[in-house]
């Protein structure tokens, strides 16, 4: 099945959530939904502490067991990930999809998003994932690979969603971010959704420029779009910029060519994505 939504769920608290903004875009893109689960059965490595002053019959019977109790694990892991399957389905039923499908796969996420990537139109992952450690600020290993990785938007979801109602665009002129808009400009998605172009730099003419072409798209597209050239430090400059405008989706790309290429590149990795308290889309 080509050009679906597809949602990656695992038993963190973020599922609930992935499992609403899936069933939105979903719906709003008239793209069929999947939901995957991923049981990661990587093999224990006990093995190796298992050196010492024990006779050789001893190890191997301890080795039994515990390639035992991977087995018992493994079936275990898959019987919660039907279950969460089964309940994400029907959450998205009572969302208004018709038919969503659900996939249940063995080995890692990344490796597994990787050989489904040509299937998928967009993506959702939750901002952690349920191995991930729960501070706050912290932001799942798995997103940040997941990020590095794939070649398709990714919609990143904190632990609550709700419909939006306003989306920002965090807009350098790059040609990731050009595609941004244009992709916002003709993708169902945010029909309705009044946006808002933000560029954080000086007020250049090249600036005014970049930022003039991009409304003119996304109006001629029919869309409600206004914008703003900030000075200041990008991120602090976002994140005062969303809350004065009560924007409840941001869109950015994730690979760009200006200083909002280091927010998700390099030894501070996915500044942004970590504190986001809204939905992220990230664009390749």
């Amino acid at each position: 099945m080509t050009d679906q939504v597809m949602a990656a769920i695992d038993g963190s608290q973020f599922s609930a959530s992935v499992c609403d903004c899936a069933a939105w875009a979903s719906l709003a893109l008239a793209a069929p939904l999947t939901f995957l689960h991923v049981v990661d059965n990587h093999p224990q490595t006990a093995e190796a502490d298992l050196s010492g002053n024990i006779g050789l019959g001893s190890r191997e019977h301890l080795l039994e067991e515990l390639s035992h109790l991977d087995e018992q694990r493994a079936k275990v892991a898959q019987e919660q990930g039907r279950l969460m399957l089964k309940a994400a389905k029907e959450r998205a039923i009572e969302a208004g999809i018709a038919e969503p499908a659900t996939r249940q796969r063995n080995g890692t996420l990344l490796e597994t998003l990787e050989e489904l990537q040509d299937d998928i139109r967009l993506l959702v992952l939750g901002k952690r994932g349920e191995t991930a450690h729960q501070s706050a600020d912290h932001l799942g290993s798995n997103l940040e690979r997941v990020v590095r990785t794939l070649h398709r938007p990714i919609l990143m979801v904190p632990d609550a969603f709700k419909t939006p109602e306003r989306v920002m665009i965090a807009f350098d002129g790059s040609k990731t971010t050009r595609k941004g808009v244009e992709m916002v400009a003709k993708s169902p998605m945010f029909n309705g959704i009044p946006c808002h172009v933000v560029i954080v730099g000086a007020e250049t003419g090249d600036n005014r420029s970049q930022l003039e072409w991009a409304l003119k798209t996304l109006r001629d597209a029919g869309h409600e779009a206004e914008g703003a050239i900030r000075a200041g430090e990008v991120e602090e400059t976002l994140r005062t910029y969303q809350g004065d405008h009560a924007i409840d989706l941001l869109i950015m790309g994730a690979y760009g060519h200006s200083r909002i290429r280091h927010l998700l590149v390099g030894s501070t990795t996915t500044s942004m994505l970590r504190r986001a308290s809204v939905p992220v889309l990230l664009l390749r």
